[in-house]
């Protein structure tokens, strides 16, 4: 990872970027504590250790560019402009969550900013933003659509297919895989045979593989994608090789018998912390430990009001079970 910054990157834009990883890195540690604690009515599969691959990609899009997420999806539905609170209260469970609480961890959508939510399915979101890419094309309005999967996912059958019509049609899609190494508790390689980007290039899609703990060298690769995609010159592949700190979901360790990585791994990994090495860099030159920790103090206060207006809120009603379910 390269330390020094681009001088063609405004300052507003390099700490918006910071601001964006800190925002999910932080509301995911809350998440974390809480499921500890017992307050949330079920798992969640959190994404720390990932925050530059969804603020870098999404740095792009617009409110009418759409996304597709995954069951690790915190970071997508923040990234996209997801609203703090009504994602704590979905996850809480609760009625004034963004999908009235029916979806919880892994369902968070929100039409109205583009994302069409993240997806319990391995590979669930590559389908959806493929046929939004193709919504997009016939719109006309140079609109886009991105699918986060997983390394996971790649092996899923709709990578194949999506790649296909999209380069047939050339489709304005951005396929992105968020490569953390791991398939759920399996090693990547024991499970995922060759480079993920030799399979875009069999479709004649352009492909790139990105340093994912490194936010501008996603925002590089998800421009140039992004780029294509409005100019009508079709999809493009990106491998953003990452690493999650916590575990596959975070009640792994009650069910567990046999560690599939150690901790001397973790802690080594942890020194490529796309949060705290951009940090570092954001401070020779472009911003004060002042306004760093100012920005983070209001962060937590945000979230902080948004998990005690959570815990608060009511439950759904029995009679709300099928509302919004069917069109």
């Amino acid at each position: 990872m390269t330390s020094a910054i681009p001088g063609n990157i405004p300052e507003d834009r390099l700490l918006a970027l910071y601001r964006g990883m800190l925002l999910i890195r932080r509301t995911e540690e809350r998440l974390s504590a809480d499921f500890k604690a017992g307050r949330l009515p079920g798992p969640v599969h959190l994404c720390i250790g990932q925050e530059a691959v969804p603020v870098g990609v999404c740095a792009h899009l617009g409110e009418t560019d759409w996304i597709a997420s995954t069951h690790r999806g915190h970071g997508h539905f923040l990234a996209k402009g997801g609203d703090p609170a009504s994602f704590m209260a979905e996850v809480y469970g609760r009625e004034s969550g963004i999908c009235g609480g029916k979806g919880g961890s892994m369902h968070v959508a929100d039409f109205s900013r583009g994302i069409l939510g993240a997806n319990g399915i391995v590979g669930g979101g590559i389908g959806l933003s493929t046929g939004a890419a193709l919504a997009a094309q016939l719109d006309g309005a140079g609109g886009v659509a991105v699918a986060f999967f997983g390394d996971g996912a790649a092996n899923q059958g709709v990578l194949a297919e999506a790649l296909n019509i999209a380069a047939l049609w050339k489709l304005p899609l951005i396929l992105v895989c968020e490569n953390n190494g791991f398939s759920e508790f399996s090693l990547a390689e024991d499970v995922t045979a060759g480079d993920l980007t030799e399979r875009a290039a069999a479709y004649g899609v352009p492909a790139a593989a990105a340093d994912g703990n490194d936010v501008l060298d996603v925002l590089r690769a998800a421009g140039k994608a992004v780029e294509r995609a409005r100019a009508g010159e079709g999809p493009s592949f990106i491998e953003a090789r990452t690493y999650r700190f916590h575990g596959h979901v975070e009640s792994e360790a009650s069910f567990l018998t046999t560690p599939y990585r150690s901790e001397a791994e973790i802690q080594e990994r942890r020194r490529l912390d796309p949060v705290a090495t951009f940090a570092a860099r954001l401070l020779e030159g472009i911003a004060s430990g002042e306004q760093l920790t100012a920005m983070d103090t209001e962060i937590q206060e945000t979230i902080e009001r948004a998990a005690e207006a959570a815990e608060a809120a009511p439950w759904p009603t029995p009679e709300t079970a099928h509302r919004d379910m069917f069109a």
